[in-house]
């Protein structure tokens, strides 16, 4: 057993008695719902055990969906979120966050097995909730996917109009960009754009002047030559520290100026790099 399962199916089975279930061999997640106890409990496996409760009541949804089509953006202790229609009987608990909601035709669409809102829902609920750089993160994640894009979730969005927080889901997908390829990346875009500076090109191709394959920036402003990118704690590795030495040089030589940035820089002083980047797009714009 290296997944969730139902205790009642399993002792009306004989596979298992209701005091094997009840002793150590055995953790209930949710009511009737066990699994071994030396499996490990990551999002997904929670996600499965909470479909096997919902008996088709509802759907994973929110961040939980998001995990389910290829975004990972929840922590593994996170519960789990799943939406049902209004008057369905189902209350929060340990592991679950329950959010009642109206479903339509195409929300809901299995992975696996496993029922979980579709991509364009997953987009449009996630859209209108939290902070406006919040939404726009996890939106950014769900469009590279491949999944959804801008267009199928604002006509979405037009027909649902009415719903609670559909107002907030143009402002996000405004801001939205499939090129991004990490949750940093987007919150490194939103300081600029939010700031009031132009809004750079994502995932940006270098060549030389033989055009040959230089670099490809996260952000770039192609005119100005100068791009922007997000380095995580990744970039401490020795090897990858050469590696990022000699694509530096390659950029400075084919005429490019890289500004880097880490956490410390877009969490504890936005405004320093809005400061830097405005200065040297400034520069180089008024340059003869």
């Amino acid at each position: 057993m290296d997944g969730p399962f139902r205790g009642g199916v399993a002792v009306t089975r004989g596979l298992l008695t209701r005091r094997q279930l009840a002793g150590t061999r055995f953790v209930r997640l949710f009511p009737d719902v066990y699994v071994a106890s030396g499996v490990p409990l990551d999002h997904q496996l929670l996600c499965r055990a909470a479909a096997l409760f919902l008996r088709g009541r509802g759907a994973i949804s929110g961040l939980s969906a998001a995990l389910l089509h290829g975004v990972d953006l929840v922590a593994d202790a996170q519960p789990v979120e799943v939406s049902v229609p209004g008057r369905t009987h189902l209350r929060a608990r340990a592991r679950l966050v329950v959010v009642r909601s109206a479903f339509v035709r195409g929300d809901v669409s299995p992975v696996r097995g496993v029922p979980v809102t579709s991509a364009v829902r997953t987009a449009f609920d996630l859209a209108r909730r939290g902070s406006l750089t919040e939404a726009v993160v996890r939106v950014d994640a769900l469009l590279h996917t491949g999944l959804v894009g801008v267009g199928e979730v604002a006509d979405y969005a037009a027909d649902r109009r009415r719903w609670p927080g559909a107002a907030r889901v143009a402002p996000v997908l405004e801001l939205a960009d499939a090129g991004a390829e990490s949750p940093m990346e987007s919150r490194t875009r939103l300081v600029l754009v939010l700031a009031g500076l132009p809004r750079p090109v994502t995932q940006h191709v270098v060549y030389d002047g033989a055009g040959r394959f230089v670099a490809r920036l996260d952000l770039a402003y192609p005119e100005q030559r100068l791009g922007i990118e997000y380095e995580g704690a990744h970039h401490r590795d020795a090897r990858r520290y050469q590696v990022d030495l000699r694509r530096q040089n390659a950029l400075r030589a084919a005429g490019w100026e890289v500004l880097r940035f880490g956490p410390g820089d877009i969490y504890r002083d936005p405004a320093g790099v809005v400061a830097l980047v405005r200065a040297r797009l400034r520069t180089v714009t008024e340059a003869p």
